[in-house]
């Protein structure tokens, strides 16, 4: 089973260990899964998104990226 919610980022961006705590408080709240991908482990990812990180996406649908907002998180959990 595939993690509902993916927090995409990369190693030693400061930005996304901000996403990492949203994103684990929101899910883990509501009982969500998550998991968090390497942008710069996949050519397609890292094209597509690799200037935005961090990245959510909710049910593969960008939600939000760079700053996530818990609020906006959770009204697409919703």
């Amino acid at each position: 089973m595939s993690a509902r919610v993916q927090l995409l980022g990369r190693p030693g961006c400061h930005l996304c260990e901000n996403a990492r705590r949203v994103v684990r408080a929101v899910c883990d709240h509501r009982g969500e899964t998550w998991a968090e991908v390497n942008v710069d482990e996949d050519p397609d990812l890292a094209q597509r998104y690799g200037e935005l990180v961090p990245v959510v996406l909710v049910d593969g649908e960008q939600v939000g990226y760079h700053q996530i907002e818990p609020d906006r998180l959770r009204a697409a959990l919703d």
